[in-house]
């Protein structure tokens, strides 16, 4: 008798806790969704709620986070940066910017635990798509009405410039044009993958939720798609452009590729081809030809070209090559070169090369890359059971493992547009578009590290 209540004793403590972890995995998806659909609107209540989102997550899975080894990379990359920090030109600065890398590899070593399956990163696309719209609504009134927040509003984060910024720039709740292009890059690609995914849903299960969820989804592509457009950022614009013609290969839609490319050729042959650019620039809006030639803006001098930023950038590393300068030290140094304040050299990469030194470049890089490569690994080997799927159904139907591929192609693309934006600019200095980015690789690493068997099976495993 006495077994048997010590038994049901262990029974009970253990349903209690297993309840408690329910609740407590419920509050942190309750956060974090909270908090990415707060932060473009307000960055003070958006990293708040992310921020107890880190320390739940630290106290609830300490042990896990500190036996992954990836997780001892992110941890060495800082230790990094504060021996750098200590040799830094300008020490006072070093020290500052450290404050935008340790809540960032925190959260890459946390956050990965939230994102164990293929649902977590459906729902954060969504969130992302949904806080959209209204990012963009915003965004339309600011540019076409003159909408602007009032100052009161200021004090916590939320601020609307009328008219945009810079002037005639569609830039919303973010404050900058190029801001809000990253933002609306990222969603735009996540908006077109669930819009796939529901369409070929759609032909397996008829009802109004999908319909529904089909013409949300529409609506985030559009106020994207325009969106995009009225920030005038050329990156943006090649960004959407790639976007587009990857799921254009992923649905072998070759038309759209070849319709893309002969709008393409045209805008490039109205800005830069002499022969019958005159008729050209006639046919294709001023608003694109004149943007990529600088005719719009004109006035811009030396100093603020991208290339004299990377050319001091470079100069700086070949001065410094192994420790670098130290973080945040582009500022100072491109200010005695050039006289001129400058607060990055648009370049993600050549400024982790004149401030951490090849070292911290390789090391932050290869972190990312191992990241990346392990879910291109998980991708072929879902996609290596979809065929053996496909080859054994007889009907079209739109699998689990589809679904699957379909996600992860899609958070790599949007991953992968980030990469390509930071060549030609740097997002970290943005507290809400840097948080972003980070939870786009904080999701793709959480799937890569919860399906880690199938990375090294050579046999079919279901997900």
């Amino acid at each position: 008798m006495t077994i048997n209540n010590e038994e049901l004793i262990i029974k009970i403590s253990f349903f209690k806790m297993n309840q408690l972890n329910k609740t407590n995995v419920h509050w942190l998806g309750n956060t974090l969704k909270f908090g990415v659909c707060l932060l473009p609107f307000s960055a003070t209540f958006g990293a708040t709620a992310l921020g107890f989102v880190l320390i739940g997550l630290w106290q609830q899975k300490y042990k896990k986070i500190v036996q992954n080894p990836i997780n001892w990379g992110w941890g060495l990359l800082f230790l990094w940066l504060i021996l750098t920090s200590l040799f830094a030109v300008h020490s006072r600065y070093s020290w500052e910017g450290l404050g935008n890398f340790l809540p960032s590899f925190l959260m890459v070593a946390s956050f990965p635990l939230f994102f164990k399956n293929f649902r977590r990163l459906y729902q954060l696309a969504w969130w992302l798509v949904l806080t959209s719209i209204p990012v963009c609504f915003l965004g339309f009134m600011q540019l076409f009405a003159g909408w602007e927040t009032p100052l009161f509003l200021h004090r916590i984060g939320i601020k609307m410039i009328a008219y945009g910024h810079p002037d005639g720039r569609m830039s919303s709740l973010l404050m900058y044009a190029n801001t809000l292009a990253f933002f609306l890059v990222v969603a735009f690609t996540l908006s077109i993958g669930l819009w796939i995914l529901h369409y070929r849903r759609h032909h397996l299960i008829k009802n109004g939720q999908i319909n529904g969820q089909l013409f949300i989804l529409t609506v985030g592509i559009l106020f994207n798609g325009i969106g995009l457009i009225l920030t005038n950022s050329r990156s943006a614009w090649g960004l959407a452009v790639l976007s587009l013609m990857a799921f254009a290969i992923y649905l072998r839609w070759y038309w759209i590729i070849f319709s893309v490319l002969l709008v393409i050729f045209l805008v490039i042959w109205a800005a830069w081809i002499p022969v019958y650019q005159d008729v050209m620039r006639e046919i294709v809006p001023s608003y694109f030809w004149a943007r990529l030639t600088d005719e719009l803006y004109d006035d811009r001098y030396v100093t603020a070209l991208r290339t004299t930023q990377w050319g001091v950038a470079w100069n700086m590393m070949l001065q410094r090559p192994l420790w670098g300068w130290g973080l945040r030290n582009f500022t100072p140094v491109y200010q005695e070169a050039m006289n001129v304040w400058m607060g990055h050299p648009h370049n993600l990469f050549l400024m982790f090369l004149a401030e951490t030194g090849i070292i911290g470049t390789l090391l932050f890089s290869g972190l990312v890359g191992i990241i990346l490569g392990q879910a291109v690994i998980l991708m072929t080997r879902i996609y290596q059971e979809l065929t053996e799927l496909e080859e054994g159904k007889k009907e079209n139907n739109f699998s689990e493992q589809e679904e699957s591929f379909l996600l992860l192609f899609t958070y790599l693309v949007a991953f992968g547009l980030c990469i390509i934006f930071n060549l030609l600019d740097v997002s970290i200095f943005d507290l809400r578009v840097n948080l972003m980015g980070w939870l786009l690789l904080s999701a793709i690493a959480g799937i890569s590290y919860n399906f880690k068997p199938l990375l090294f099976s050579q046999h079919k495993s279901s997900l």
